[in-house]
């Protein structure tokens, strides 16, 4: 089975990275995304990444399954901790220069989870219905940002149907 590919160490996010005790050099746990995005400022946000990007190499890892993207739009998902705000513009920034600094000092990130991911329950089974306007201007226009501005590695699909499609 060897492709001449090298292995590649992936870890989540999204508020430093999520390693079990003694698995490697203990990591530092920043505020969540929410937090981050009440502060608007676009410097913080690269000098956490740029301290995300140091620790994850210290740990032997190479992509970073961060930042969360989705848009707060239900006040029931699970996940709106890993994600900044209900702003998309605010977000697909905020993101930016995250994913910027972590990859400009040699770690991939992984933006998630695209696109409409509102629930945990039943996620696999789940259908967002949402308008074509809403879907282009509210929950793809913070990767559309992302992916602009930062060039991320890698984006991770979410698991629910978005109107009947997977």
């Amino acid at each position: 089975w060897d492709r001449g590919l090298a292995n590649v160490a992936l870890c989540d996010g999204p508020a430093g990275l999520r390693l079990r005790k003694g698995r490697g050099i203990s990591p530092t746990f920043f505020p969540c995304e929410t937090i981050i995005s009440q502060t608007w400022d676009l410097k913080l946000a690269e000098k956490m990444g740029v301290c995300v990007a140091l620790e994850t190499k210290e740990n032997n890892i190479g992509i970073w399954l961060a930042p969360g993207m989705n848009i707060h739009r239900n006040p029931l998902c699970g996940r709106n901790f890993e994600y900044f705000s209900e702003d998309p513009y605010l977000s697909g920034m905020l993101a930016s220069a995250i994913i910027s600094s972590v990859q400009e000092n040699g770690v991939g990130c992984a933006i998630k989870h695209l696109v409409g991911n509102e629930k945990e329950n039943n996620v696999k089974r789940s259908d967002t219905r949402v308008s074509e306007r809403a879907l282009r201007e509210i929950y793809l226009e913070p990767f559309r940002i992302a992916v602009k501005e930062a060039n991320p590695w890698m984006i991770m699909t979410s698991y629910n149907l978005v109107n009947g499609v997977k």
